[in-house]
């Protein structure tokens, strides 16, 4: 058994298995509540610069394949659980999860209390951390290490996950009960979807909601997205902080300026609400999980979504005529807004799922319509 060490910014270490990558990585140490969607959950381009803990104790009892996945690799700096099976049991699988976490290099613990480890982000908030697998486990440089890693705040990272160049997206096979659920249609809708870190299982949803899709770098400008003639915007879900994202905020207020209809979801969201002149905050903690309930401030419907973001809009500073669509039920946080005078709205959490529930799915099908709309008029 390799020996490994998670240590905290705030001195605590906690002493467990390896299971991943022999080595040292460091990054913002988080928790996510879900229970199933492990691969998902680590391939998530959100996920960048982070440690994920897991709170389900179980990890890796149905191994890993090449499908369930939400980018090209493991986005996540590292993995934290409480227990990692010795076999797996799934006629999907193709491999273990401690292999997959191997072969990409990642450093990964288990055989940790990871109900204390949560009790202690979730009183003190999210902080750096540490994670070192290997014969040479030096605790003192482990917590130096986590104290000298970069704050998540002023962090720009969209860049490091987006496609580096303007390319339509190639529909991808997929499981026979999303075929079966999403019915391919005309796509006679075109769509332009920034990408600062989009999960395959967006695009997947906009495919199959009848949208022909172009990918623009998270770098693009707004002429060069209008330029392609498209019914509308869409914003993808990203890693790090949004306020520094000076560029997309600028060209998302060129969007606005034409009425095209925008859909922003989690990143995007908060870059929506930032180009209408609203504010975003660093959260204590964040929301990392698939049951988290949201409520709809119009109709009080309430959905149990799946979450996965450290900054949000602050309500307080929303606009006139910008609205709040969606609450948390948890703390209150913002999670959906909508404009009063222009076809563009967005929602914090994912309601594209991957892992999670698919009540908030229809918010695909609203943009579609809203594009519909634009298309006949335009």
């Amino acid at each position: 058994m390799q020996k490994a060490i998670l240590a905290l910014a705030d001195g605590s270490i906690f002493h467990g298995r390896a299971i991943g990558a022999e080595g040292q990585q460091c990054g913002e140490l988080v928790f996510n509540t879900s229970m199933t969607g492990y691969q998902e959950i680590l391939t998530d381009p959100s996920y960048l610069g982070q440690i994920v803990t897991l709170t389900y104790p179980h990890i890796g009892n149905t191994g890993v394949n090449g499908l369930d996945v939400e980018s090209g690799k493991i986005q996540a700096a590292g993995l934290v659980v409480r227990d990692a099976p010795s076999f797996y049991s799934s006629w999907r699988a193709e491999s273990s999860l401690s292999d997959y976490l191997k072969e990409q290099g990642i450093v990964a613990i288990s055989d940790i209390d990871t109900r204390e480890l949560t009790r202690r982000l979730r009183t003190q908030g999210a902080q750096n951390a540490c994670l070192m697998c290997g014969d040479n486990i030096d605790e003192a440089a482990a917590v130096a290490a986590a104290r000298n890693h970069p704050s998540m705040t002023g962090q720009a990272l969209a860049t490091q996950v987006s496609v580096q160049d303007i390319s339509p997206y190639s529909q991808e096979s997929i499981w026979e009960v999303a075929s079966d659920s999403y019915p391919e249609q005309s796509g006679d809708l075109h769509v332009v979807a920034y990408d600062f870190g989009i999960k395959r299982n967006i695009l997947r949803l906009l495919a199959h909601t009848g949208c022909r899709i172009t990918l623009m770098p998270a770098d693009c400008s707004a002429q060069e997205a209008l330029a392609l003639n498209p019914h509308g915007i869409f914003l993808s879900n990203g890693p790090g902080d949004p306020e520094p994202l000076k560029a997309q905020i600028a060209a998302i207020q060129v969007f606005l300026e034409k009425n095209i209809p925008i859909f922003g979801i989690c990143l995007g969201h908060q870059l929506l609400g930032l180009a209408g002149g609203a504010t975003t905050l660093k959260m204590k903690h964040g929301h990392h999980g698939a049951n988290h309930p949201v409520a709809d401030t119009q109709t009080g419907r309430v959905m149990i979504t799946s979450q996965n973001h450290g900054f949000a809009v602050d309500e307080n500073s929303l606009p006139a005529n910008v609205i709040a669509t969606h609450r948390s039920l948890f703390d209150g946080t913002l999670q959906g807004l909508a404009w009063t005078d222009k076809p563009v709205f967005a929602f914090q959490g994912h309601p594209e799922a991957g892992p999670g529930p698919r009540d908030a799915e229809i918010l695909f099908s609203r943009f579609t319509n809203a594009m519909r709309q634009y298309a006949r008029q335009h």
